[in-house]
């Protein structure tokens, strides 16, 4: 893929998600293209495993139903750990991250579109989340130390990314020894319909036509220095994501994966 077209991407992506942001309400945006995908946030996150507290717990207008799982739930997060979300959107998982690790422990939200980042701090200053905060920048170039990280999210974000390797040597780059990965994304099931992979602005920038197959995936996170990696395919996705593209059967070909590393 030429760097014209990966800007190309990243340029789509970032105007997507800055319309979202700017969105007095979020009802009927999620992870996908589609106005069909009509449920509310809070509808969507339920169906993807957050508990009523979670989402009762954080900020209004924080949770704008964009992810494809719940990584904060898969982390296992420990009091006084530093936490780095890729792709932080409107502060969702950093908030519920940050009750996790405490007052002793850090959250760091990490996002490519301006008006998001705005967002986000904004939500955290309702919210009174003194150990979250929120930065720009692309998760391909992190703004982030060296081995200052104990664990990584993300959800539904990295196949955005039109260069995934350089995402997860990133990741390896800010994690300390010992850190681990923690993340939920889309993962091929099956070859996509050339009609779909080359659709790079609405169906890239809807979590579709980015999606890496699990093998390839495995092996950009093994080629990383990650270790003890696992990919996880929950069949239960199918269910919302067939209505991203509805009619398309795009549940044939994409799931919803936990992803899992270490750093050793």
């Amino acid at each position: 893929m030429s760097d014209l077209t990966k800007d190309q991407i990243r340029q789509n992506v970032r105007s997507r998600y800055k319309q979202i942001a700017l969105q007095e309400s979020n009802s009927g945006t999620c992870c996908s293209t589609s106005s069909a995908c009509c449920d509310s946030p809070t509808e969507i996150s339920s169906k993807l495993g957050y508990s009523t507290e979670e989402l009762s717990v954080v900020p209004e207008g924080s949770n704008l139903g964009l992810g494809c799982g719940n990584p904060q739930a898969i982390a296992e997060l420990k009091p006084g750990e530093v936490v780095l979300d890729l792709g932080s959107g409107g502060g969702f998982d950093c908030f519920l991250a940050s009750r996790q690790v405490g007052e002793t422990g850090r959250v760091i939200g990490v996002d490519m579109t301006p008006e998001m980042i705005s967002k986000a701090r904004a939500n955290a200053s309702k919210g009174g989340f003194s150990n979250t905060e929120f930065r720009l920048g692309e998760i391909e170039h992190l703004p982030v130390a060296d081995q200052s990280v104990d664990v990584i999210i993300s959800n539904c974000v990295i196949n955005l990314s039109p260069d995934k390797p350089q995402v997860f040597r990133e990741a390896f780059r800010v994690l300390k020894s010992g850190g681990r990965l923690a993340i939920s994304d889309v993962v091929l099931n099956a070859e996509l319909p050339a009609e779909i992979k080359n659709d790079l602005d609405a169906l890239y920038s809807g979590c579709i036509s980015g999606a890496s197959p699990i093998d390839e995936l495995k092996m950009i996170l093994e080629q990383s220095g990650f270790t003890q990696v696992t990919i996880e395919t929950k069949d239960e996705s199918r269910a919302f994501i067939k209505d991203w593209l509805p009619g398309a059967k795009i549940e044939d070909y994409i799931a919803s994966a936990i992803i899992k590393g270490v750093k050793a």
